[in-house]
């Protein structure tokens, strides 16, 4: 068939047009306009209101370009560059100052360049011809967009049947693309396209891809709907025969299982002792139940939701034993010493024997891993008579592990308050929330500001879970919570809380509890009497100075179970006689001690001074140590510092310089000298104030080569006036020092108070000295420099021996 080009006419009426060069341009958003289109349009905008009169006065023509999506702001960049030139056919101005138009598309245009942005656009512009050559492809792609197009509207009710009509009379294959293009539900950048296709066979293929994908939507939503409408009709029907049958099996005077569940659960909501509010809510709940089929979704949801009801001990309470010489036994028989601990449970057991309707209080367990924390929740709620539950918090990070999720997610659950109520049985036990300084918080929630309510008496009488949403009592709970940092709890949830610090043991103490608490366990735990093994005492010591260095007693249960095993070993193989373990063979159990005192060792050379440091598992001494070669004013901090403690080198130094006649220190040491600080340890980031004396001793041990006396350590903070001002976790400090043997230790004079912490017998066993200024520390720390010029010839070990005090 001969090929014939059918965009003469057009072209032909567009030379009748006489079709401008230049027009006003209008932004439209969310649509396109094709040629031969007639629609309304309203314009409100001041400047557009201004540009369609201006195009009525002069020819009435003006061009729409498409926004591009996601652009807000309407500037030359943010339109497309292929429109449509309309002709206004009429207006009409409304009262308040709008105008209605009725526009007509005339031909696809081209935007060559913007020649005006202000008041409104105006740009120069070349109308596009459509190029078309009809071949066979051509008609057949016409007569496929009818027929789809004619099913689409049979599918779409939304669109007028006459567009079928019009659509069939459309004799240009480019104008039936137009026309079937502008009734797509499509977005604007798949019209766009459409618009700027000039070729028409490719203009036909493409709106067939469109129309075809169109077509599918509505025909897969067809289905679906037809599925819906059939499920619904069986639930209906369904639900009709259920009622009838119930009707017959009524006046047949028999009952089905649904309603005997049913009758169930409405005893069960009235035995189960309820507030009012939580029992109106569980019988709607049970009504709402009892009309849904059990093949509902919601079906399991709603049973489940009453079972958590039902099964909530809600006046379940158990009788405290409020006995107290018992209570104070109990406490006695599981945990050595704590004495402030067990006295504030007498305390409890006595206002609750004189008011019983006292709240519980909530206390905070603040100590050193292996303290005893956690089993002495245990033995309050024995002391007590009463349930225990324990809620591990380390790492948890989601608020809903605490208020529970919200029953419009599946497999929702209440939160693990609850959910230890429901566990412990009873609505006061005691409750302990361990590790509540390792509680995290991201973008699920805050579980430390969910905790507020939980723990504060004044609201906790009404917490609402989001799973139950009906208030529950917890007033009558014992709550304890346990951490190792006071500092990492928020401080709204610290202020709710009673805090009571369990510090770390003592020498003495810790062979108490070894005899009395983890040598009978661990005996028992491995099958052996003490008939079959014993402990000296100097052994159980050796064990705790030279195989452990903690401030609890986990590491010391964990050796001496390692002994108990190797002893069982030697039963199981036929052994017959007692093991006594004593100091000289604990190596053939538990191989080469792990710690030895080095403080005599370090401190015999000048530049080694020996520190106190405060660390979350109790307090430790750590070794400060300078050098001194030839160089030029450069101070080198080493040992992985922070800079509070970079900063307290710093100001020792620069009062030595300004001090130095005072001390004996040549003045111009640091034109002459580098000096080089190191803490050892090097892996273990180290910050603080409280080094400051140290440094400074070991300082001026270096520069006047008096080394420090082996049996000291020291803590205070230290300025460039001379000032020694207080430091925190003295307490853990001092025992540190006894534990590794040190008999003297410097303290700033503002914390004399806190000795009062320390255990007496601590305190006997070691000499105190307070200090103001920085001055002090030479006197005290360092020794006479004479007795350094008569010491011995044979290295460091004589000077060891002859610094260490004399043994008995």
């Amino acid at each position: 068939m001969p090929e014939e080009v059918f965009n003469q006419e057009e072209s032909q009426n567009q030379q009748e047009q006489n079709l401008p060069e230049q027009v006003p341009i209008m932004p439209i958003r969310d649509m396109v306009v094709f040629p031969k289109m007639i629609l309304p349009m309203f314009v409100g905008d001041e400047r557009l209101v201004r540009l369609v009169d201006e195009a009525v006065v002069q020819d009435r023509f003006m061009g729409l370009l498409a926004l591009r999506e996601g652009k807000e702001e309407i500037t030359p960049e943010s339109l497309y560059q292929v429109g449509i030139l309309v002709l206004i056919q009429k207006m009409l101005k409304m009262p308040d100052g709008t105008l209605r138009l009725l526009i007509q598309g005339v031909s696809r245009m081209r935007v060559l360049e913007f020649v005006q942005t202000e008041p409104y656009f105006r740009a120069r512009v070349q109308p596009l011809e459509d190029k078309m050559v009809e071949d066979l492809e051509v008609q057949a792609l016409v007569v496929n967009i009818k027929g789809l197009f004619k099913k689409l509207l049979d599918m779409s009710p939304h669109l007028p049947p006459e567009l079928g009509i019009i659509a069939l009379n459309v004799d240009h294959p480019g104008n039936l693309a137009d026309l079937v293009a502008a009734n797509l539900n499509v977005k604007v950048e798949e019209k766009q396209e459409i618009l700027e296709a000039l070729d028409v066979k490719e203009r036909l293929q493409k709106v067939l891809r469109l129309l075809n994908r169109e077509v599918q939507i509505l025909e897969l939503g067809s289905k679906i709907q037809s599925e819906i409408k059939g499920q619904m009709d069986k639930v209906q029907r369904d639900f009709y025969l259920r009622e009838q049958l119930k009707a017959i099996q009524r006046e047949l005077g028999e009952v089905d299982d649904r309603t005997a569940e049913i009758q169930e659960l409405r005893e069960k909501i009235e035995k189960a002792g309820m507030p009012e509010e939580a029992k109106s809510v569980a019988l709607r709940e049970l009504d709402r139940l009892s009309k849904m089929p059990p093949a509902a979704a919601e079906y399991t949801v709603s049973r489940t939701y009453l079972d958590w009801l039902v099964e909530l001990p809600w006046s379940v309470y158990t009788e405290d034993n409020l006995d107290i010489d018992r209570a104070r036994k109990v406490l006695d028989e599981d945990h050595y010493d704590l004495e402030k601990v067990k006295k504030r449970i007498v305390e409890y057991l006595a206002v609750r024997k004189l008011k019983p309707d006292a709240k519980g209080p909530i206390l905070c367990f603040v100590g050193p891993p292996g303290t005893g924390k956690t089993s002495l929740g245990q033995s309050i709620a024995r002391a007590l008579g009463r349930k225990f539950v324990r809620l591990s918090l380390g790492g948890v990070r989601d608020e809903a592990e605490i208020r529970g999720h919200r029953r419009t997610y599946v497999g929702a659950l209440p939160g693990r308050i609850i959910q230890g109520i429901r566990k412990a049985g009873s609505s006061n036990p005691i409750f302990m929330l361990d590790e509540v300084d390792k509680l995290g918080a991201d973008f699920r929630g805050d579980p430390s500001s969910a905790l507020l309510e939980v723990l504060d008496p004044e609201q906790n009488h009404s917490f609402s879970d989001h799973y139950l949403e009906v208030p529950y009592d917890l007033s009558r709970v014992m709550f304890i919570t346990t951490a190792n940092v006071l500092e990492a709890i928020p401080a709204p949830l610290r202020d709710r809380m009673e805090v009571l610090e369990l510090p770390g043991y003592t020498l003495e103490e810790k062979v108490m509890i070894a005899k009395q608490y983890i040598i009978p366990r661990q005996l028992e735990a491995h099958g052996l009497t003490r008939d079959a093994i014993s402990f000296e005492k100097k052994a159980i010591e050796k064990i705790v100075k030279e195989y452990t260095r903690e401030a609890g007693v986990r590491n010391l249960e964990r050796e001496i179970a390692a002994i108990c095993r190797a002893v069982a070993s030697e039963y199981a193989a036929g052994r017959a006689r007692k093991v006594t373990v004593k100091p000289s063979s604990l190596t053939a159990y538990l191989g080469q001690p792990k710690f030895y005192s080095e403080v005599a060792e370090r401190t015999a050379q000048a530049g080694v001074a020996t520190g106190l440091a405060w660390t979350p598992v109790g307090g430790d001494i750590l070794f400060v140590e300078a050098t001194k070669m030839p160089g030029k004013k450069s101070l080198t901090l080493t040992g992985q510092l922070g800079d509070v403690m970079k900063e307290s080198a710093q100001a020792a130094l620069s009062f030595i310089r300004a001090n130095a006649q005072k001390f004996g220190v040549d003045p111009d040491f640091f034109e002459k000298y580098d000096i080089h600080v190191h803490v050892p340890a090097g892996a273990i980031p180290k910050d603080g104030p409280s080094a400051g004396v140290t440094i400074l001793a070991a300082l001026l041990s270096l520069l006047t080569d008096r080394p420090v006396r082996p049996d000291v350590a020291m803590t205070g903070e230290i300025t460039l006036r001379g000032m020694v001002l207080p430091v925190g976790g003295i307490k853990e400090k001092v025992l540190a020092a006894h534990r590794a043997g040190i008999q003297t230790v410097i303290l700033p004079e503002k914390n004399r108070k806190d000795l009062e912490e320390v255990p007496e017998k601590v305190r006997k066993e070691m000499r105190f000295h307070f200090i103001r200024r920085m001055e002090e520390i030479a006197s005290l720390a360092l020794r006479p420099a004479a007795k350094r010029a008569k010491a011995p010839r044979g290295g460091i070990e004589e000077e060891v021996k002859a610094a260490l005090p004399a043994q008995g």
